[in-house]
């Protein structure tokens, strides 16, 4: 009995451990600025990888900043469906 409740705390801890070191993801409230977020705030949204994210830096840096949430759809990977889960969670300032 001892040592399934010591595999239970050791797991808990580890839960714990990893939501600490965590990327940062997207709280209710918080948007991801399309224009300024770092790859790592790009990556905390849902469908949004580390390749995607390096072609939003890109484009923004090389073509010009976004005018519109929409014109993220102009990065390759990022297409209707993609759009539609993250538009809630992003602006353009």
């Amino acid at each position: 009995m001892l040592k399934f409740k010591k595999g239970i705390l050791i797991g808990f801890c580890l839960f714990l451990a990893a939501l600490l070191v965590a990327p940062v993801f997207v709280v209710a409230g918080d948007k991801v600025n399309i224009n300024t977020a770092n790859k790592e705030g790009l990556t905390s949204l849902n469908g949004i990888g580390p390749v995607v994210a390096d072609r939003i830096i890109e484009y923004r840096e090389k073509i010009a900043p976004f005018k519109k949430k929409e014109d993220i759809k102009k990065i390759k990977g990022i297409g209707e469906k993609t759009y539609e889960k993250i538009k809630d969670f992003i602006v353009v300032e």
